[in-house]
């Protein structure tokens, strides 16, 4: 039997040999900040008054709700008119403001105490090109600047895709990831938000040079979004994803795999809005993650999931049976 990190890395190879179902992040260990991501986003919590990032976009997190948010008006908008954003908005140098070796000695220390020959050590790129787009300019102008103001807009991309790829660098170079876990949402559960060739005009472009620095040192590239993204699913071959995490069970999976051939793993599968839910019955959890082994297994490069973009569910008794009924599917099928 092979142990969970070997299963994982035979599941995401072409030619891999698995001998059973990864259960969502098995045999991975999960090291969610980074030196960039505190200083970028600060230490959050719920309750928090509004805060700004370092962009200046207002983040709120009630006391009550399970995550921050931004909180985008049109009185607070960082960019109000994009045409102007090289006035208005402050892009930090990372490699100046992150670069002391020191501040990275926390993360370094994490990263160590890992036993790397039974865990992929996973780190963590929250708020992608797209993402960032819509935290500075909220998501209306965000959509309609791409097709009124093209040419500023390619300028900010450009510019939020150099800060991604030195946010990519410095956690490669400094924290030696087996892995890291890169967000960026690019449709809804039915389509992109943007036809598919604005998307390969604006954003894809800004994804070459970090996903290419992560592939030039060997680390994994796992991209999320749960969303409907089946049309550029080539093209996130071509920028080097190795597992597109979160895929949501309304884009067209059985096809996928067969397109795609062990080219880039799928993950995910699982439907959220039936399993993850205070009043989801245990019948009711198994019966969709088995729905989801059952379809997807099969074509191999599938690892069964929960679509958001890290480890755990909403709710406490939803995991430990998604993960048993995983474990009751590798059974049976693979005798393992």
């Amino acid at each position: 039997m092979l142990s969970a990190k070997q299963n994982f890395l035979e599941t995401i190879k072409p030619d891999g040999k698995p001998d059973r179902l990864v259960a969502q992040f098995e045999g991975t260990a999960f090291v969610p900040v980074s030196a960039v991501s505190f200083y970028e986003r600060g230490a959050r919590r719920p309750g928090m008054p509004p805060t700004p990032d370092r962009f200046g976009t207002t983040i709120l997190w009630p006391e009550n709700q399970i995550a921050a948010m931004p909180h985008v008006t049109d009185d607070n908008k960082p960019v109000p008119d994009v045409t102007e954003w090289k006035k208005t908005l402050v892009i930090p140098d990372l490699f100046e403001v992150c670069g002391d070796p020191k501040l990275w000695e926390p993360y370094v220390e994490k990263v160590n105490s890992i036993d790397r020959s039974q865990y992929l050590v996973m780190a963590f790129m929250p708020t992608g090109v797209f993402e960032r787009l819509h935290f500075l300019m909220g998501f209306e102008d965000t959509l309609v600047n791409l097709l009124a103001e093209p040419d500023d807009m390619k300028e900010l991309c450009d510019a939020m895709g150099e800060y991604r790829y030195q946010y990519a660098k410095m956690i490669v170079d400094y924290m030696k990831p087996d892995m890291i876990m890169s967000h960026d949402d690019w449709g809804s559960k039915k389509s992109l938000f943007m036809s598919p060739d604005t998307w390969r005009e604006f954003i894809k472009p800004t994804y070459v040079k970090q996903y290419g620095y992560m592939k030039e040192h060997g680390v994994i590239v796992m991209h999320h979004a749960d969303s409907f993204m089946e049309q550029i699913a080539e093209d996130m071959v071509e920028l080097g994803i190795d597992i597109w995490q979160g895929v949501l069970p309304e884009n067209d999976i059985v096809k996928l795999q067969k397109q795609l051939h062990g080219r880039m793993t799928l993950m995910g599968g699982i439907d959220a809005s039936i399993v993850d839910r205070a009043d989801a019955t245990e019948d009711v959890i198994r019966a969709e993650v088995r729905r989801a082994c059952q379809t997807y297994g099969p074509g191999g490069h599938y690892m069964p999931c929960i679509t958001y973009g890290g480890p755990g569910c909403l709710f406490k008794h939803v995991d430990p049976i998604i993960d048993d009924e995983i474990a009751r599917y590798n059974r049976e099928t693979y005798g393992v």
